[in-house]
């Protein structure tokens, strides 16, 4: 068990991240008090029975009051309303965060909605799975995986140390800390992120409408592609609504890039062009082993998900 870093911490909305982040602040010794607001009262309910939170509650105000480190773990589009609705209780000198796969809107809401006495420093962690809700977390989702935190342009000592603290919460839960600009990030996160969901989203959809295939077939033949495409695209749709809404701007621009690659691929395809097909596949495949290189992903046949079945 590590350092108590805050005594006090407020979790607004409790899926899996939020739910995640609490089981390994917990884990880790790095919190005191946990105190959980979520308006689902479903969620609350089953907070309560998971025993996550030392107080749930409905009221967001509430839930902030005296905390010493805020997390916002709700919807991008929502992160503005329930800033509002925490701003008339937050306690001065508090560290403020989220969880959000957006940064460059979500930092302009929560500097608008929240007063200039707290630290505000939007965070998001590069972890997830296809999977929601409370019962959804586990302490480990963010061993050496990264988070990158986005502060806001100032130098002053106070919000220099509330950043630092920030970056050692979240090395004691397992992760590795990277500083970047809001919209770096928007874009880096469109390519690596956001474009994959999307693709996965639509090709998906796009198995479902097609007449000739069944839906009994899709389920029934599904190679590995498919699957893995299927997984992504099970994700919380409401998360990855507010994504595309709120990040429109990077995501429209790589989709305008991955257009114009898709339509050179295809006139390849058309022309037969094999040694152009073989350059493109043989330079991907050595992303796939970087990524694996970084700890990034397992290199376990079928990414492990035979373990455990003979």
């Amino acid at each position: 068990m590590g350092e108590i870093l805050f005594p006090r911490m407020a979790v607004i909305g409790c899926g899996l991240i939020g739910s995640s982040v609490i089981l390994a602040a917990r884990e880790a010794g790095a919190v005191g008090e946990v105190i959980v607001a979520d308006l689902s009262e479903a969620h609350r309910a089953r907070i309560v029975e998971l025993g996550y939170a030392d107080k749930v509650t409905g009221d967001i105000a509430q839930a902030v009051k005296d905390a010493d480190l805020v997390v916002f773990a709700v919807p991008v589009l929502a992160m503005g309303d329930a800033a509002k609705a925490a701003a008339p209780a937050m306690k001065p000198g508090a560290i403020v965060t989220d969880v959000g796969s957006v940064k460059g809107s979500v930092a302009a809401a929560l500097t608008a909605a929240l007063p200039d006495n707290v630290f505000i420093v939007p965070g998001h962690p590069i972890a997830g799975t296809e999977h929601s809700g409370p019962d959804a977390g586990f302490a480990e989702l963010f061993q050496s995986r990264w988070v990158i935190l986005t502060p806001q342009p100032r130098q002053d000592d106070a919000y220099l140390e509330a950043v630092s603290q920030l970056s050692e919460f979240w090395r004691a839960l397992g992760a590795n800390v990277e500083l970047m600009d809001d919209r770096h990030h928007d874009l880096v996160l469109a390519v690596t992120s956001h474009l994959p969901h999307l693709i996965a989203y639509n090709i998906v959809g796009t198995a479902a409408d097609m007449e000739e295939v069944t839906q009994a077939e899709v389920m029934k033949y599904s190679a590995g592609g498919f699957r893995d495409f299927t997984r992504i695209a099970a994700s919380d749709p409401t998360m990855w609504r507010d994504v595309f809404v709120a990040n429109k701007e990077a995501v429209l621009e790589i989709l305008g890039r991955f257009t114009e690659d898709l339509q050179a691929l295809s006139r390849q395809i058309r022309w037969g062009e094999s040694d152009k097909l073989f350059e493109l596949f043989t330079r991907t495949r050595e992303i796939r082993r970087g990524i694996i290189a970084a700890g990034q992903e397992s290199a376990e046949p079928n990414f492990g998900r035979d373990r455990g079945k003979h």
